[in-house]
């Protein structure tokens, strides 16, 4: 077994720590939230004072961070991660960021004597949970073999994307394709419902039809069709508005540099601002709906 340090356990790094904890490896936990770290020692973890204290010693550091920002501000440096691990250390970083960042850190990994993929997740938190993520991994093919057993703990689709930022150009496009076919799916419901048309015969036809799509089949925005779904549960987040938007601001940040033309991806950006603007930033993101009907 593995000594492993883990950094971030918020909605979704917690689960996967647990996860990592039940493989039997032994888990050094480190978050600013107090609760978080004690939850983490409940769990079985070694909660720990500091991210440096957490990457100390270790043969694996995984990070599930909020932006690029944070994850060059505890890397990199004379005080970074990449400064206080043992040399050969394995670093995962799980955080969904912008590709030049993963880029920029990948290539400090390697200067500084350390292996790194960036491995975003698909799946949200009951993926987290039951050990089904997605991985979506970019890196050099000696650093994905030495990640792959971490992550097949932890997920249950590991895709190796390609060279260092495949993983994060991954994700964005892919939640960029989510973003647009959740708002056309809410747009087809909301149509329906001005032409008298019942939701689950709409589900019936489409779903069965060349309108099926994933937003539509496993996450309905409209209650009854899909139990399992948000829109059962007032629409209480298992990915919320502004997480999407934050994903779709990545896709028109990275299409900018890279000369690439999403009119769909840019107008589904304005789209989730508005909502998040006007106060639902918490909500799920297939929540859209209630904006799309005219409705706070």
């Amino acid at each position: 077994m593995a000594s492993v340090g883990f950094i971030g356990l918020g909605n979704m790094g917690a689960p996967m720590m647990r996860n990592l904890l039940k493989a039997g490896h032994a888990v050094k936990a480190f978050d600013l939230s107090e609760p978080a770290r004690k939850a983490a020692t409940d769990a079985g973890a070694n909660a720990v004072s500091s991210a440096r204290e957490a990457a100390m010693g270790v043969d694996v550091v995984v990070t599930m961070l909020p932006a690029g920002a944070h994850v060059k501000s505890v890397m990199l440096g004379d005080d970074g991660l990449f400064a206080a691990a043992k040399p050969g250390t394995l670093f995962i970083d799980s955080s969904t960021i912008d590709v030049a960042t993963a880029r920029l850190v990948g290539e400090d990994a390697a200067k500084s004597g350390h292996a790194f993929v960036d491995a975003p997740v698909s799946g949200g938190v009951g993926g987290a949970e039951a050990g089904t993520l997605t991985f979506m991994v970019g890196g050099p093919d000696a650093a994905f073999e030495r990640a792959k057993p971490f992550l097949e703990i932890m997920g249950k689709t590991i895709v190796h994307a390609g060279g260092p930022g495949n993983g994060q150009a991954a994700k964005i496009c892919n939640n960029m394709l989510l973003g647009i076919s959740m708002i056309g799916t809410c747009e087809a419901f909301a149509l329906a419902e001005k032409l008298g048309l019942d939701h689950q015969k709409l589900f019936d036809i489409a779903s069965k039809s060349s309108g099926q799509n994933w937003s539509m089949t496993t996450y309905c925005p409209v209650p009854g069709p899909v139990p399992t779904s948000p829109a059962n549960r007032d629409y209480k987040a298992g990915f919320a508005a502004a997480m999407m938007l934050k994903d779709l601001k990545l896709a028109v940040e990275a299409a900018q540099v890279a000369g690439a033309t999403i009119p769909l991806g840019a107008e589904a950006a304005q789209l989730y601002a508005m909502m998040v603007n006007g106060g639902d930033a918490g909500l799920d993101f297939s929540g859209i709906i209630h904006m799309l009907r005219g409705k706070a």
